[in-house]
């Protein structure tokens, strides 16, 4: 990338800093980028699904502009500091004045956000509203979801009496990430900052399940990651309320539907986790992913799109 230099690869995203930047030093600013690669159960899939890495960026700075007080809240910190170029081509401010839209390569315009440099947490922030996935597994085994004991007599995606907080340790990479207790959190990172980022995890979910309300979608969970800015902020990062960090469900399918699978119609990459544990004993290497496939998850991530920002 002209004037970045890689530093680094996850299942999605990839990340620059200044070409510039002294290995020893903690550099300002990093360029994000979303690839259009889609992982599921641990593994990276073949092939992508064409258009992604756009689709989510678009996604994740809409929403970053409604928790910057859009949507009428207060303005939750987050890691922009920058315009962006969006798929649209145009420019869209965000914090700051500073102008480093030309730092965004044309190579991955669109998909790409020059972002604040965070001391991030080691906790994956889960809300969930909604009974569904891991939560829904352990609630038929043990009456709990994260440990939490839930009222008896709840089916596979009924919304929850109030949404909880279920964190998770996020662990060194090529390892699995593991749900851990509240008490377990705070022995992470103290009581206080344990507190803030519940207190700060089930006020974003529950504003964004409002504006998804709105516009006749359920927001069944999601995740959040947040790291400390240089003044000491707890600041909101990486992506936000995505189709690869949420699900989503129509809301009148859910309210009408007959069976698990008929109201939990996804608009995330749940089709892609469908095939494969249909087609995939989970060893070896996946199977590549049928074309079909791809185009319905390219289909669900641009409907979610439209159907939230277009309101």
């Amino acid at each position: 990338m002209p004037g970045w230099k890689h530093v680094y690869s996850g299942k999605v995203r990839d990340l620059y800093v200044p070409e510039s930047h002294q290995q020893d030093a903690t550099p300002e600013r990093m360029l994000v980028v979303a690839s259009d690669r889609v992982s599921a159960f641990d593994h990276v899939l073949s092939p992508g699904i064409p258009g992604k890495g756009v689709l989510l960026t678009t996604l994740s700075m809409w929403w970053f502009d409604q928790l910057a007080g859009a949507d009428g809240g207060r303005s939750i910190p987050n890691h922009l500091s920058s315009p962006f170029l969006l798929s649209d081509g145009a420019d869209r401010v965000a914090n700051t004045s500073d102008d480093l839209t030309s730092q965004i390569p044309a190579e991955v315009a669109g998909r790409a956000m020059v972002v604040q440099t965070l001391e991030m947490q080691p906790i994956e922030c889960v809300v969930r509203g909604y009974l569904t996935g891991s939560g829904w597994a352990e609630y038929r085994e043990n009456g709990t979801v994260c440990g939490i004991r839930l009222a008896t007599g709840l089916n596979n995606g009924d919304r929850l009496p109030a949404p909880i907080y279920t964190p998770a340790y996020k662990a060194p990479m090529g390892e699995h990430d593991e749900n851990i207790t509240f008490e377990q959190s705070v022995d992470l990172v103290g009581e206080a900052w344990a507190e803030e980022l519940r207190d700060l995890s089930l006020e974003i979910y529950e504003r964004a399940a409002r504006t998804a309300e709105a516009r006749g979608l359920i927001l069944a969970d999601t995740k959040f990651e947040f790291g400390l800015d240089d003044a000491g902020v707890m600041t909101l990062g990486d992506e936000v309320l995505t189709s690869d960090s949420s699900r989503y469900w129509d809301a009148s399918t859910w309210a009408n539907g007959t069976t698990p699978e008929e109201r939990m119609a996804s608009f995330d990459k749940q089709i892609v986790r469908d095939w494969l544990a249909t087609n995939w004993d989970k060893t070896g290497t996946p199977p590549d992913l049928p074309a079909e496939i791809v185009d319905r998850t390219t289909a669900k991530y641009r409907e979610l799109l439209e159907r939230l920002t277009s309101a």
